[in-house]
């Protein structure tokens, strides 16, 4: 018997989970010795069927139902491309390893050496205003773009946005599902999660197949997101939220904690406020974060100040968009609505192309506005 087979054998016994997984695994060399030698004292503690289920293993062995439902896992992940692998494995992404009790085992369908990229993890609010989704979408656009891969739960809200801005700039995007791999919750999301294998994503459960979205699940799957990311970008989040939970698992698992601060009338920015008093990093644009954890990126290329601050060879690699933005700013600060007045661009686009700009260096932020930098001075008299 292998390790796979002795994983999903101990992790399809009801009341089994990772805890007691990890428990068995400190007094056990292996998961073949940990199934194998189940001591009667943790049977016991075990449903019914549990016990039933291991004592007819090992009398009967590969003819047993345990055994059957094993081949048959193994053989419709064949069937749907899914790959398993086992905590040990050298597929199995680094930084998981390192938060307490991972998953045993992770299906995982897409492309593999995404989970090997630094990875940013963006959460926030299902229910986010056109504010926070525009901020999702920015943010991952331009962070993807500096070459990190953004990590999110495949929900409604941010998480989907945050995906939509990674596909936007041609990046890395990683889905972390609290279902079974091959039930897609929510449905609206399908498609989505489509994109995001055909554009070398990948999508990844620590769920048997054809589990259900239970609310038990979710937890489980946020301490995924948090434990895959160096960091985390909170967007919004009320103050009993699932983006906060992850949040705070992240702060706890040693990650970075980002955070976008918002109106003190918006119920949806109580969640960033508190995490921003309990210590996570305010932050205004993307290269705050790059700034942070772009040194994660040096082996793939540009460095982060590189990454952040490129000046933009000639006007004919700006789009007409951008071009447009330059000719706006002038020599003068200028506000957002006066930008968006001004171009006649929609909210959400404008602000990915300022974010876009300032990483380029042509543009910074000041309190209220925005003004181009001495590079893009110099740019506006090359477009001018």
């Amino acid at each position: 018997m292998d390790a796979l087979t002795a994983t999903l054998a101990l992790m399809r016994l009801q009341g089994m989970g990772p805890a007691r997984y990890w428990q068995l695994l400190e007094h056990f060399s292996s998961a073949v010795e940990a199934l194998e030698q189940l001591p009667e004292s943790l049977l016991q503690k075990l449903p019914e069927r549990t016990q039933f289920q291991w004592r007819q293993w090992h009398q009967h062995g590969q003819s047993s139902e345990l055994m059957h439902w094993v081949d048959n896992e193994r053989a419709r992940c064949d069937e749907l491309g899914v790959t398993l692998i086992c905590a040990g494995d050298d597929d199995y992404p680094a930084l998981l390893t390192e938060i307490s009790r991972p998953p045993p085992i992770l299906y995982v369908r897409g492309n593999i050496h995404a989970l090997h990229l630094p990875q940013i993890a963006v959460v926030g609010a299902r229910r986010a205003t056109s504010a926070g989704l525009d901020n999702a979408r920015a943010f991952s656009r331009a962070l993807a773009s500096a070459g990190f891969a953004i990590t999110s739960g495949l929900a409604l809200g941010v998480d989907a946005a945050a995906h939509r801005g990674a596909l936007d700039a041609q990046g890395m995007t990683v889905g972390v599902l609290g279902t079974g791999i091959d039930r897609l919750y929510p449905r609206r999301n399908v498609k989505l999660a489509g994109e995001i294998l055909e554009r070398g994503g990948v999508l990844v459960s620590e769920f048997a197949l054809g589990t259900g979205p239970e609310a038990a699940n979710f937890p489980r799957r946020n301490r995924v997101i948090s434990g895959l990311s160096t960091g985390v970008l909170l967007i919004e989040a009320a103050l009993r939220s699932g983006s906060l939970i992850t949040a705070r698992l992240a702060a706890e698992q040693s990650r970075e904690v980002f955070a976008i601060p918002g109106s003190i009338h918006n119920p949806l920015a109580r969640g960033c406020h508190r995490m921003i008093r309990e210590g996570a990093i305010l932050v205004e644009t993307a290269a705050d974060i790059v700034t942070e954890l772009g040194g994660l990126l040096s082996d793939r290329g540009a460095t982060p100040a590189e990454v952040a601050m490129q000046p933009v060879a000639s006007t004919s690699s700006l789009g007409s968009v951008a071009q447009r933005l330059v000719m706006a700013l002038g020599g003068d600060p200028r506000t957002l609505e006066q930008i968006a007045r001004d171009t006649g661009v929609e909210a959400g686009a404008l602000m990915a192309e300022l974010l876009q700009l300032e990483l380029a260096g042509l543009v910074e932020t000041l309190p209220g506005g925005y003004q181009l930098t001495a590079e893009g001075a110099r740019f506006l008299e090359v477009v001018e």
